[in-house]
């Protein structure tokens, strides 16, 4: 059982009438809203990329795709997809664009800085936002907001509103809010031997801090990080920033 920090016990003997049903119909229409998300997002393509622009976006996400082919059925751009080594995620977003008919290169994540002055504007996914407005993103997405922000490239999070999130960064305690998983795609078993005194990490996650993040497009509309504590009141109860296990 869950209950908020103020409260030490919780109480279910009161009757609320009609309870079961209110709560069907909460979950058919979060349910609703969940299956028109990414449909939301991408009707605001064409307010956001323009004729002859050049795209950058760093592994698969189908809030992203779909952002990007809504695009292409009006305007012509190219897309520059980073990889995102080792779980290489951007091969499946490169071919299925391309698959679009949408003009699409490949490029390691060596080559991003090299690449980010030819770039008109950096949209990319996410795996939640933070209650600062910062992100939890892929591994790899950090350094190309750095490059972006160098070369003032406008820099756009395409994200549903569910992926907010009342957690922070509380600390670079990286073993707290990441995810590490088998170095095995970073090095190969066979090179144990020689490597048998060296640690090797493969995090999942990059946290990217809201001054890198000028703008959010979220199924409501767009927003700038700043807004994101509004958004948040309106999603959570105040007892969800405080849940302690009992």
């Amino acid at each position: 059982m869950l209950l908020s920090k103020e409260d030490t016990a919780g109480t279910y003997t009161k009757y609320f009438p009609n309870l079961k049903e209110r709560i069907l119909e909460s979950i058919d229409e979060f349910e609703r809203e969940l299956d028109l998300n990414t449909e939301n997002i991408a009707a605001q393509a064409l307010e956001h990329i323009h004729s002859g622009e050049v795209i950058l976006t760093a592994g698969k996400s189908r809030t992203v795709e779909a952002f990007l082919k809504k695009a292409a059925t009006k305007r012509s751009f190219h897309v520059i997809v980073v990889e995102l080594a080792p779980f290489y995620t951007g091969h499946d977003l490169a071919r299925s664009l391309a698959t679009a008919n949408i003009k699409t290169t490949l490029i390691p994540d060596s080559a991003v800085f090299a690449m980010m002055p030819r770039v008109n504007k950096v949209i990319i996914g996410t795996h939640s936002v933070m209650a600062n407005g910062g992100l939890k993103a892929q591994c790899g997405v950090h350094s190309i907001a750095l490059a972006a922000k160098h070369y003032s490239v406008p820099l756009i999070v395409c994200a549903p509103v569910f992926k907010l999130t009342p957690q922070y960064l509380c600390s670079e305690d990286q073993e707290a809010f990441n995810k590490f998983v088998s170095p095995e795609k970073v090095v190969g078993f066979e090179t144990g031997a020689m490597l048998k005194d060296v640690e090797l990490v493969n995090p999942v996650f990059d946290y990217v801090p809201p001054d890198l993040v000028p703008l959010f497009v979220f199924n409501i509309g767009g927003n700038a990080p700043s807004y994101v504590y509004r958004l948040l009141s309106e999603l959570y109860h105040p007892d969800d920033y405080f849940l302690t296990a009992n």
